[in-house]
């Protein structure tokens, strides 16, 4: 029997009713706080992730030469395209630009518990802006997206790349040797991080506080000890997220996000039901359009794990509620077989949701089946009922059922 390849999973009626429900919510979500849909490619030429990522992600990509001698990639993240889209087709539009997007990416490694080589990434971007309010507005819908999904326990994490950034400068470590040590920090590897840093210079006692820094958590009290002017602008989201209505999210000076690209605010979504590997959306502020050939314009946005936010609350215990029928249209005898399809196709047109007995079941089975495929109502077309212009409608919830007029039935469905 031939399988779905390793790391994919084929998503039956019952789980694309739940991940369709889902989904809206983020669209929704997104559109109300004026953001509008994008949709690129699956796949992309390669150097687009290289250019973002460097080199070291082409281990991790579904890469390939097509016909024409072209080296593409399906998409292992979803910014990269956003701004290749932007530079593409949306740069000389008034700014800021609002987008979201939504589908699936793909990356070659080992298969766990909430991750995928085949996976789905929800994302957001604010292009054109590097603003305190550009920034809140971006936390803010993530955290309301989370909110709307029904995830109950989770931290939003906040904090600013420029700070360790400032740091690691003044103790020695030039541009190039950064981003190695701040992966490390943002992973928490000391042990790890502190051979990189001596090698540039750091001294133990400037290596000390910068750790002290990366371990820096809390509420905004602890950037009252923190110089500069990346602490002041974390002071101004916040004030705005508090305005827009959201609760204080947790300061935490050594969330990084490890991506040298990222300029200013960095924040984090973790979900405790996920176990150790707690983390459902990500994002800051970043300028990526320049590598890419356009202009250097500063961008917020953040991406949310879909499965992983599925896991998260399938593991809290939420339900979905299942998508239910309008009407089963069930034909009593052969003799009426038209007249039932005549009558489904009536609902249909009146914008319910319809299906009809395709197996010739006797009444009792009908029922039976109608009930289990979730259906509100039975339509039974019987030829006695005809003759007046009516047909029987069963309540399948409550078992009662009485003569309506065919003519009737859209708005007797409607109206229950």
């Amino acid at each position: 029997m031939i399988q779905s390849p390793r790391g994919t999973r084929d998503f039956l009626p019952d789980d694309m009713e739940r991940r369709r429900f889902y989904e809206s919510i983020l669209r929704q979500t997104a559109r109300r706080s004026g953001f509008r849909e994008i949709q690129t490619p699956i796949f992309e030429e390669a150097e687009l992730f290289v250019l973002r990522s460097g080199p070291n992600i082409l281990k991790e990509l579904y890469a390939f030469r097509d016909k024409g001698g072209r080296d593409l990639a399906l998409r292992p993240e979803m910014t990269a395209p956003a701004i290749r889209a932007f530079v593409n087709g949306m740069s000389n539009e008034p700014k800021p630009i609002k987008i979201f997007y939504f589908g699936q990416c793909f990356r070659y490694e080992r298969p766990q518990s909430g991750r995928y080589r085949e996976f789905f990434q929800f994302g957001a971007e604010i292009i054109g802006a590097a603003t305190p309010e550009t920034d809140a507005e971006m936390i803010a819908m993530a955290i309301m997206m989370i909110e709307a999904l029904g995830l109950k326990d989770y931290k939003v994490r906040i904090g600013h790349i420029g700070i360790l950034r400032r740091k690691l400068a003044d103790a020695g470590v030039t541009a190039e040797k950064m981003p190695e040590i701040l992966q490390k920090l943002d992973k928490k590897l000391y042990s790890e991080a502190w051979p990189l840093m001596e090698d540039s210079g750091v001294s133990r006692e400037d290596a000390d506080s910068i750790f002290e820094t990366s371990d820096t958590a809390g509420g905004v009290e602890v950037l009252d000890g923190i110089a500069g002017d990346e602490a002041q602008y974390m002071i101004k989201v916040l004030s705005y997220l508090s305005a827009i209505g959201v609760a204080e999210p947790e300061i935490d000076l050594g969330v990084v996000r490890g991506l040298d690209y990222y300029t200013g605010i960095v924040f984090e979504a973790e979900a405790p039901a996920l176990g150790a590997e707690k983390q459902v959306c990500g994002g800051g502020s970043y300028a990526l359009s320049e590598l890419f050939g356009g202009e250097k314009v500063f961008s917020t946005g953040f991406a949310i794990g879909f499965d992983r936010v599925l896991l998260a609350l399938e593991n809290e215990g939420a339900v979905s509620p299942a998508e239910k029928t309008d009407a089963y249209v069930v034909a009593a005898s052969g003799d009426v077989k038209l007249k039932a399809f005549e009558i489904v196709g009536m609902l249909r047109r009146n914008g319910l949701s319809a299906d009809i007995d395709l197996a010739d079941r006797k009444m009792a089975k009908a029922m039976k089946h109608a009930s289990s495929v979730g259906s509100r109502f039975a339509v039974i077309v019987g030829s006695e009922e005809l003759k007046s212009g009516s047909v029987m409608l069963r309540d399948m919830s409550s078992g009662e059922q009485k003569a309506i007029k065919i003519a009737d039935l859209p708005a007797e469905i409607r109206g229950h």
